[in-house]
């Protein structure tokens, strides 16, 4: 009786096993837009360029990577628009600010930058906006 409960519980795991491999799905990888690398990067560049200016250390140099903005490929190309152009030319204007700013007005002026990113995606992209507000010195 207890060969036969096992032999009934070997076949039942592999029969399930079996089972089991067919409702598998393929998965697809998703694969990340240039501009979406480049955003991402952004962010964290600006999470501890935010660390640094409420610790009050040196700021470095403004990163040339944040260029791109103007050629990396979009998630969906339609939405490099004449307004995109404009948000991403005040982005770049405001983030060299923050690296040429005076120690008393630079809270405001990486937040003035920083609301830049946000103004921008009111129009096109709201997903990343709880994200970014993150970035404001409060």
């Amino acid at each position: 009786m207890k060969k036969l409960f096992i032999i009934f519980s070997l076949v039942s795991l592999l029969i399930s096993c079996k089972a089991e491999d067919k409702q598998h799905t393929q998965l697809i990888m998703y694969k990340q837009s240039e501009m979406a690398a480049l955003m991402n990067t952004m962010y964290y560049i600006n999470l501890d360029l935010k660390k640094n200016i409420v610790e009050g250390k040196t700021l470095g140099f403004f990163p040339e990577r944040y260029l791109k903005i103007h050629t990396a490929t979009l998630t969906d190309s339609t939405d490099r628009t004449s307004s995109f152009k404009k948000f991403s030319n005040l982005y770049i204007q405001n983030m060299k600010k923050v690296y040429t700013s005076s120690a008393d007005s630079l809270k405001s002026t990486f937040n003035k930058a920083v609301n830049s990113c946000i103004a921008c995606h009111q129009t096109t992209c709201l997903g990343p906006i709880p994200r970014i507000k993150k970035l404001l010195i409060r």
